[in-house]
């Protein structure tokens, strides 16, 4: 393994520093706390924490705890080591329309941001097939998992709260969060009535980077005391991406330049001049934009202690995929209508994208037996988005999925539970380079505490069944897939929580690495998967504090992953109608990484508060060769002040993104580069702390960033200077 014992050491070193730093800080507590015993000190703390929920629960009916809305059992749990939760501020702050780009601060997290209307969200470098993103405990049901540059099918604009789970709690929710989970969380079925019977939000936002137009509104109204119904919906429109300087990188310039020059000395002159008018692209990033909109409706049934709820909602956005413009796509025999066929080939490529979905929600209250709880959650979507060349119709995707779970929580604590998923997978076209397929997974799984000499152990286990079959070819695949996790928590007299976890998880391949075998005209590459992959493991172990000592708070993990038979989509370095060959390969690979979150405040009087924000990230990944995984994310970090004064609040961020030339074959460089973000938010209404009107102010220095997990990063840079102003309405 590549520098595998230097990095050992450097988990030593975060390890202690991770347990030495709260250790500090608890010097600064009172002396009635360093006598309460470690026991009565995990008492109290969690029902600080259960005092905090109830507080929370009493300003929003619809909070339902900081960790799995799907799973409350489980917010007790310590294994969900690397847990953020970002609410409704941050997400006004950070607001984007792809969900990747809105979640890019968190530790841990990068995005995929292939285009202004496709960015996943990254977790310790892994992305795609293991990354499950959820609305309130339930897979999205689009195909965004599947490629870069489809998107996500959820607007923030109606979004309530976002927890990120990475680590091994995330198994919990399938195979396909062995890298972590995303769970989004929405108001589209109530839990509660709402009080005075009527609750409105809504969130509107404008900005320069992109003339974004956009607003998004909410509302739950009591029909009576037993009925609930909910409506929201969203717009968001963006004319073409704004960037800093050239479009493309130095070295593909280079390239179209020198190409340019070949065309020239063969006399043709007009294909010169359409390459170095390529080259010369700078300012703003042609066919980027956006235009999306959404609508849901939702009743709920309030029966005391239950509650019962369904809902339907669509999703519409459209957007254009940015083209690389030293590849072409080519139709055709050769030597059939050459030049229409050119001239198709420059044609632009977009998306239309559409959903239309349902769910259903129940939790059960069962009493004061072993089990207190019965929720169960359902869903079904109908999905379709059309690639197009131009005007023309290229590639049409339909999925239809339906999934279901059900949780019975246990009044000790601790949860037993199944999940059931079908999707059928259908690429019509010309150019459908996956072959109709159908997956159905059933699973069985538990999480369950106890203590054992003073010792908080937490136990977690999954076993799945994955059928993968495609038809048209005759193939078709079974895996048996298991999956759990054991965690060790000390909790110390401050209430600062130390422990280890120790983790083993399987994904089944993904009917798209198993069968695709052709030309994707949205990422302009030809895909060639393998139906032979392996199923995928890990064994991971992870160190993490977690401490909130006063008003300081201290968040650190420190982790290991070994994967068997990792698979990814690597060049091959070939070109196949010409477009440079992806294939899916498997091999052996080695993740380490940690991430790290401080806060504390620096200046605290009458007048105002100054408070510092300090995050970290960091993922290496190697295979076993000692090659580099392609597309992982470089070092990050985030320094940030924020002033309240008042009824104002100033916040300035700086945020550091480091080079990354540990690369792939065939993969390039990125250089490092440094954003200053700066924040101003009034609340007008001293009754309302919930109206919100924010200015901000990012990349103010006009940076050019590139993300080195993208795969446009070489002709599509991130935005340049940003001004937007948003307002945020709750009552």
């Amino acid at each position: 393994m590549k520098l595998m014992s230097s990095r050992l050491a450097l988990a030593s070193a975060l390890s202690c520093t991770a347990f030495a730093t709260p250790a500090l800080a608890n010097e600064t507590t009172s002396e009635s706390a360093s006598e309460i015993t470690s026991e009565n000190a995990d008492e109290q703390s969690q029902s600080e924490r259960r005092a905090a929920q109830e507080e929370a629960s009493e300003v929003d009916p619809h909070y339902r705890g900081d960790i799995l809305v799907s799973a409350d059992a489980l917010s007790e749990l310590d294994f969900i080591a690397g847990q953020d939760t970002l609410e409704i501020e941050e997400i006004q702050r950070n607001l984007n329309g792809q969900l990747g780009e809105v979640l890019a601060k968190v530790p841990g997290v990068s995005a995929s941001s292939f285009s202004p209307g496709a960015s996943r969200p990254i977790l310790r470098g892994l992305d795609g097939e293991r990354v499950r993103v959820l609305i309130d405990g339930l897979g999205t049901a689009d195909v965004a998992n599947t490629s870069a540059d489809h998107a996500t099918t959820i607007d923030p604009l109606t979004v309530e709260r976002i927890e990120v789970l990475r680590g091994p709690a995330a198994l919990l929710y399938g195979s396909q969060a062995i890298g972590g989970v995303v769970n989004v969380i929405d108001r589209r079925i109530p839990v509660a009535v709402p009080e005075h019977g009527l609750h409105i939000e809504a969130l509107s936002a404008f900005d320069t980077a992109s003339n974004l137009r956009s607003g998004g509104a909410s509302i739950d109204a009591a029909l009576n005391d037993m009925f609930v119904l909910h409506l929201d919906g969203s717009y968001r429109e963006t004319d073409d991406l704004e960037i800093p300087g050239f479009q493309l990188t130095d070295d593909l310039r280079a390239d179209l330049l020198g190409d340019a020059a070949e065309e020239e000395e063969e006399g043709e002159l007009e294909e010169a001049e359409e390459l170095r008018e390529a080259a010369a692209q700078r300012g703003f990033v042609p066919n980027s934009a956006t235009e999306t909109w959404t609508v849901n409706g939702g009743l709920g049934v309030i029966l005391g202690d239950s509650t019962f709820g369904a809902s339907v909602g669509y999703y519409d956005t459209s957007y254009g995929l940015v083209g690389n413009p030293e590849g072409g796509h080519h139709h055709g025999e050769e030597g059939e209508e050459g030049g229409e066929e050119e001239e198709e080939g420059e044609e632009t490529v977009s998306i239309g994208l559409e959903q239309f979905r349902a769910d259903f929600r129940g939790d059960i209250a069962l009493g004061e037996g072993f089990f207190s709880r019965l929720k169960l959650r359902g869903g079904y979507s109908d999905y379709t988005h059309t690639e197009f060349e131009g005007t023309e119709v290229g590639t049409v995707f339909d999925t239809e999925t339906f999934e279901a779970r059900a949780e019975l929580v246990q009044s000790g604590g601790g949860v037993i539970g199944a999940q059931f998923t079908s999707r059928d997978f259908q690429a019509v076209g010309e150019e459908a380079f996956v072959a109709p397929n159908e997956t159905t997974s059933i699973a069985v799984f538990t999480a369950q505490e106890f203590e054992l000499g003073g010792v908080e152990i937490e136990a977690a286990g999954r076993y799945e069944m994955v059928d993968v079959e495609s038809q048209p070819l005759g193939l078709e695949r079974d895996f048996d897939l298991f999956s759990g996790a054991l965690s060790a928590i000390l909790v110390s007299e401050g209430g600062v929580r130390f422990g280890a976890t120790l983790s083993r998880s399987e994904r089944a391949p993904a009917g798209e690495e198993l069968f695709a075998n052709g030309p994707h005209i949205a990422t302009q590459v030809f895909e060639i998967g393998d139906p032979d992959l392996d199923t995928e493991s890990a064994i991971g172990f992870e160190t993490f504090v977690r401490a909130n000592v006063g008003d300081i708070s201290f968040n650190a993990s420190v982790y290991y992953q070994s994967f068997d038979d990792f698979i990814f989509l690597s060049a091959t370095g070939d070109e196949e109608d010409d477009l440079p060959v992806f294939e899916f390969l498997q091999d052996d690979a080695d993740f380490f990484g940690f991430e790290a979150a401080f806060a504390m405040p620096v200046i605290e009087n009458d007048d105002f508060t100054v408070s510092a924000d300090l995050r970290a990230s960091y993922v290496a990944a190697d295979l076993s060769d000692g090659s580099n995984v392609p597309r992982i994310p470089p070092v990050s970090l985030l320094a940030a002040l924020d002033a309240d004064v008042s009824a104002f609040n100033l916040r300035g961020e700086v945020q550091y993104f480091g080079e990354q030339d540990d690369v792939a074959e065939f993969e390039t460089t990125t250089d490092s580069f440094t954003f200053v973000n700066l924040y101003l938010s009034w609340r007008p209404l001293p009754t309302n702390p919930n109206v919100v009107l924010q200015l901000a102010g990012e990349n103010l220095f006009d940076t050019t960033g590139r993300r080195h997990t993208s795969f446009t990063k070489e002709f599509l840079p991130l935005p340049g200077r940003n001004i937007r102003a948003s307002v945020r309405l709750s009552f």
